[in-house]
């Protein structure tokens, strides 16, 4: 997938629990959980927003595009 999700390492640096992020955002556990374990495809503009918005962060920092090698 070209694009990477930082939530992890996010939360690692804040010391935080899937449940930590659950209670203080009240987005969805699963939510939370697909977004820790990179298997979203798509992800709402207020998430985004909560998210960036618990962490102190950018959506740079939350996400990172990174191209696809191209087919030799």
């Amino acid at each position: 997938m070209p694009v990477k999700c930082h939530l992890s390492a996010l939360m690692g640096k804040h010391k935080m629990t899937i449940q930590d992020v659950h209670e203080k955002t009240k987005l969805n556990r699963n939510t939370i959980s697909n977004l820790y374990h990179e298997k979203v495809t798509r992800i709402d503009f207020e998430t985004i927003e909560k998210l960036c918005g618990l962490f102190g962060c950018t959506i740079a920092e939350l996400f990172e595009y990174i191209p696809n090698e191209p087919d030799i």
